[in-house]
């Protein structure tokens, strides 16, 4: 937690390196995760006129159900959030910057920095989580009757069976001369 009457008095800013510990109210918000460990987030909260700026580091390792087998992979996360916080007797005089959506808007005394970090962590859950394994081997699973297709392969299969399918494609190749 970081308080703003703190963060008003000091112009430099606070400067904070913590690890989290946010597992339950994560796995709570989002059951598909598996773990999580090593949450940490390094950086600086400070004040500038009337806005409060929280812009940090944060990395972790989350576990995640594979997208192809289901069987669990741990992916390493890190990435820069940057954040931008007005107190609600503030939120008028920059109904721009709210409505647009550029500010979020503080609700008390003090920026939750375990809500963030959750809000962020939840925003960058990967979609395609693979094995190292499943990553090397191109292949999909199948069954009888039935395959699973990359975008770029399904492509393929329309333009050819298009291309069959056209009805003057018998005629190609009629008037070459050799």
């Amino acid at each position: 937690m970081l308080n703003i009457l703190e963060l008003k008095k000091n112009p430099e800013g606070l400067h904070f390196d913590q690890t989290a510990d946010i597992k339950k109210i994560l796995l709570s918000r989002n059951p598909e995760i598996i773990d999580i460990k090593a949450v940490k987030a390094k950086g600086l909260a400070t004040y500038d006129e009337g806005l409060f700026l929280l812009n940090y580091d944060l990395s972790y390792t989350v576990t995640l159900p594979s997208s192809r087998s289901m069987e669990p992979v741990e992916v390493p996360q890190s990435f820069f959030v940057s954040e931008v916080f007005i107190e609600a007797a503030q939120a008028k005089a920059k109904q721009d910057l709210v409505d647009d959506d550029l500010v979020l808007i503080l609700e008390g005394e003090e920026i939750d920095l375990d809500e963030s970090i959750v809000d962020n962590i939840l925003l960058n859950i990967p979609l395609r989580v693979l094995s190292e394994a499943e990553a090397e081997n191109d292949s999909l699973p199948s069954g009888n009757d039935w395959t699973v297709l990359t975008e770029s392969q399904y492509q393929v299969l329309q333009r050819e069976k298009q291309e069959a399918n056209n009805p003057f494609a018998s005629l190609d190749g009629l008037f070459d001369q050799d």
